[in-house]
Formats: C-alpha cells, structure tokens, sequence
C-alpha cells in the first residue's frame, strides 16, 4: 500500500521558488536527479517507494507533490546517516490544502492528500496567499 510524505518547503516562497532552486546544481545529488536530505529515514519506505510522492507545504498550504524515486543513504561531513529522498524532476501543482506547521516531515495517507491540479489551473499558485487560504477554507479553491 501507498504512503505519502508531507513536508514543510522551507525557504521557498512557492512552488516557481522551488522549481528554480531544484533546477540548480546546489540541489541535485550524483546522478543529477533533485533529492532533499533530512535526518530520518521514513520506517515504511517500502511504501513510500511505492509510489509515493512528497507533499511541499509552503506557507501554510499544500501545493505542490513530487514522486519519490528512492531513498539514499548519504553521510555528512560529521559522519552521521541520513536520508536523501531523490525525486521525479517533475513538480506537480497540487489543489491548496491548509496545514498547521509542523517539524521535520510526516507520513501522509493518499486519501488524505490534496489532488493535483488540472493542466488548465496551474498558475493558481499565483493567489496572494491570504486569497487561497480562504478559498480553501471554503472549498472552492
């Protein structure tokens, strides 16, 4: 079964701030491919690996998911473990979800997760943030 993984994107200030950070070599691993390190390793990886996704929080919203290829171990210059989730380049929009912040990341079931975007909505992102909070609120966004 499918698990998910939602985790809070910061110092992007959204989704084309994430894109142009991903899109430099900075944030690339080896093989070229996007990855974030973080200190855990997620317990139920074979499910996140299959074909789970990382859910970006920016601002207090879910908009965006990106597949998870794999999770790498990769050891810091101080010679702890951690983990790099290696990443799809593609960066899917996803319907605003509010979300309260939270530390590191967390699992997240698919029925729980916001659904992408249709092609025609993907500048949506673009709402002040004040807007796209409210419209959610309601539902209508």
């Amino acid at each position: 079964m499918t698990v998910h993984i939602i985790k809070l994107c910061v110092g992007a200030e959204g989704v084309d701030s994430l894109i142009d950070w991903q899109n430099s070599a900075r944030s690339r691993g080896p093989d070229g491919l996007p990855r974030h390190v973080t200190r855990m390793t997620p317990k139920r990886a074979a499910e996140v690996l299959d074909g789970g996704s990382l859910y970006w929080v920016f601002k207090g919203q879910v908009l965006a998911r990106q597949r998870i290829l794999r999770l790498d171990e990769v050891v810091g210059e101080d010679g702890i473990k951690r983990c790099g989730f290696v990443f799809d380049p593609e960066i899917i929009r996803t319907e605003p979800a509010p979300r309260r912040p939270f530390q590191g990341w967390r699992y997240l079931n698919p029925e729980d997760a916001p659904r992408d975007l249709p092609q025609q909505r993907k500048g949506d992102d673009d709402l002040p943030q004040g807007m796209a909070e409210a419209l959610a609120e309601f539902g209508l966004h």
